[in-house]
């Protein structure tokens, strides 16, 4: 009998070769490998539910992740997305969360102080002022927040500027740059509608050179300030107009809340440290020194600092009172015409309605009050 070849197969194979592979079966994925992955994936599936069991039990059933929770709504009640907080606290929580925050801070703002500052005479003063710089800048730190540390040797150099145009704010080096000051902070707050507002209308009380330049209420009406004193002693709590010019404040803003009083913290622990944020904060020590804590958040090189982290910095650098100033996206710290710090707003800096500015002579300089003549109601801070 004759034997087929399979023209298809090389020659050089012999004929039990091409037998064999000719026999061979066509090769195909094994069941059980199919079924080793199909157990993987499960079990890899069932631990990470079992995981997500676990932390939602911790989350929300426990006293540490309770505190984790508050933490983290908190700082969302510091930013432009507050409405956020209530998917971890619930509603009801936010608006509870609010109000305790409102009236901590009312509360706070009632704690007297008794303990003097010693500002020395003007002929004193200037000496001194000599012997160490009118400005000291210094880097701070710690576990999940960096930031700097200012020091102004000089009180009554400080004033307060506003913006030049009607209608719009301005950022705080443009107010350095414009008005040849020293060095320049964020101040206080402003009507923000959806966040996005344009920094010239501010909340509350603006008084610059011991003038009311701005205020949304009347002379009358208590609202919560920081601000310096002819004397370049700071003032910060509850008051009328009418007491702070009675009382010879010359520089202020409306914000809140005063957090050091007599060198003694009120803020008792983290957990009242309202959320973690980018700050600016100010402070004042016993022999006068004015203190601006400006410190970066909600980057990867600085997450933010709660307020009782900027306490215990101030309270380390002897300060006796101190207050909390407009923080968030408009944290900024411009020092010889350069933005020293890194502000949080992905576009940079913020337009503004006021900020703090240190000058070598402050006599000489001139603050014209944009606000003057104008209808407050009728402004419109969505626009530009």
């Amino acid at each position: 009998m004759e034997t087929k070849v399979n023209p298809n197969l090389p020659p050089s194979l012999s004929r039990s070769s091409r037998t064999k592979r000719a026999a061979r079966p066509n090769p195909r994925p094994k069941p059980k490998r199919r079924r080793k992955w199909a157990r993987r994936f499960g079990m890899l599936a069932v631990s990470m539910a079992f995981a997500g069991l676990l932390f939602f039990g911790w989350f929300f059933f426990t006293s540490s992740g309770n505190q984790l929770r508050y933490m983290m709504a908190d700082t969302l009640i510091t930013t432009q997305h507050r409405h956020w907080a209530k998917y971890l606290i619930g509603s009801k929580g936010l608006e509870e969360q609010v109000n305790k925050y409102m009236k901590q801070f009312e509360a706070m703002a009632e704690v007297p102080s008794t303990i003097p500052v010693h500002i020395a005479p003007v002929s004193e003063t200037v000496k001194e002022v000599k012997k160490r710089e009118l400005v000291e800048i210094e880097p701070i730190k710690g576990p999940k927040f960096s930031g700097y540390l200012v020091s102004i040797s000089d009180p009554k150099s400080i004033r307060l500027a506003v913006p030049e145009r009607v209608g719009k704010g301005e950022k705080v080096s443009s107010m350095v740059k414009r008005t040849g000051a020293v060095l320049g902070v964020n101040a206080g707050g402003f009507v923000d509608p959806n966040w996005e507002g344009n920094g010239f209308q501010p909340t509350g009380l603006v008084i610059a050179g011991g003038k009311v330049f701005y205020n949304d209420g009347d002379n009358n009406t208590p609202t919560q300030i920081v601000g310096i004193d002819k004397d370049g002693r700071m003032v910060a709590g509850r008051y009328t107009p009418k007491q702070l010019l009675d009382m010879g404040v010359r520089e202020a803003v409306t914000f809140s809340p005063k957090f050091i009083v007599d060198g003694k913290g009120l803020i008792k622990s983290q957990a009242d440290g309202w959320g973690i944020a980018p700050r600016t904060c100010i402070a004042q020590k016993e022999d006068g020194t004015i203190l601006f804590a400006i410190i970066d958040g909600r980057q990867t090189h600085s997450i933010g600092a709660t307020l009782y982290d900027v306490q215990q910095i101030f309270l380390e650098h002897g300060a006796i009172i101190a207050a909390n100033l407009d923080g968030g996206s408009s944290t900024v710290l411009v020092h010889n015409n350069e933005i020293v710090n890194k502000p949080a707003s992905p576009y940079g800096e913020r337009y503004l309605p006021t900020a703090f500015l240190v000058f070598e002579h402050p006599e000489q300089v001139h603050i014209k009050n944009i606000w003057e003549g104008l209808d407050i109601s009728k402004i419109d801070p969505s626009k530009w």
